[in-house]
C-alpha cells in the first residue's frame, strides 16, 4: 500500500426536486476521483466515471443540477463494473480515501449491499470526511459546503459545481490546504 496517494471521491447521483418518484432511488451516475501525492502535496491524477443506472432516470432537475443527462449515463458503466474499475485501476481497495462529507460512503455502501457488489474501498474503514477534518480545523461550529469552503480557504472553485470530476478535484484542493497547515494526518483513514 503506498500511504502517500490519497483517493478523494465525490459522486453525483439521481435526484428529484422533491420526494424520489415511486420505483426509483438514488443511484451513482457519475464517480469523479482526484489522486493526492500527500508527500508531494499535489494533485496527480483526475479521473471520471459514468455509471448507468439501473433502477432510476436523470431528472430534469438533476441535469439542471449536474449537467449530466440521461442519454450522456446511458453511456458509463454498469455499476458493478465502475466499483471494479475503482479497485483494479485506482488502487481503491489499497488507499486510503476522502470525500466531502459521508453521503458518498453511504451510497457507496447502500448501493453495493443493495446490488450485490463488492465494496471497492477494501475491508475496513479507511475513509475520511474532509468537510469534518475542515471544520475542525478552522473552528467552524457548522460544518460548510464544498463550495463555501473553497471561500474561506480563499481558492477558486474550478469547473463546474455539482459535477463529481470538478467536484473532487476542489475538494483535493481542500485536501492539499489542510495538509500544508498540518491538519491533516498523512495516514487519514488508513
Amino acid at each position: 500500500m503506498d500511504a502517500r496517494l490519497l483517493n478523494v471521491v465525490d459522486v453525483e447521483a439521481t435526484c428529484w426536486d422533491g420526494p424520489v418518484p415511486r420505483g426509483e432511488v438514488n443511484e451513482i451516475i457519475e464517480i469523479g476521483l482526484t489522486v493526492v501525492d500527500l508527500e508531494a502535496r499535489e494533485r496527480v491524477g483526475r479521473h471520471r466515471i459514468l455509471v448507468r443506472p439501473k433502477r432510476s432516470a436523470v431528472s430534469a432537475f438533476c441535469t439542471e443540477l449536474t449537467g449530466l443527462t440521461q442519454r450522456e449515463v446511458d453511456t458509463g458503466l454498469p455499476f458493478a463494473d465502475a466499483c471494479a474499475l475503482l479497485a483494479a485501476e485506482h488502487g481503491a481497495g489499497e488507499r486510503a480515501w476522502a470525500s466531502w462529507g459521508d453521503y458518498d460512503r453511504k451510497q457507496f455502501t447502500r448501493q453495493c449491499r443493495d446490488n450485490g457488489v463488492v465494496y471497492p474501498f477494501g475491508s475496513g474503514e479507511r475513509h475520511t470526511n474532509a468537510k469534518a477534518v475542515f471544520a475542525q480545523a478552522h473552528g467552524l461550529r457548522k460544518r460548510p459546503g464544498m463550495a463555501q469552503a473553497l471561500e474561506l480557504a480563499g481558492l477558486p472553485l474550478e469547473g463546474r459545481h455539482h459535477r463529481g470530476e470538478d467536484d473532487a478535484w476542489n475538494i483535493a484542493a481542500l485536501v492539499l490546504g489542510l495538509v500544508r497547515a498540518g491538519h491533516w494526518a498523512q495516514d487519514a483513514g488508513a
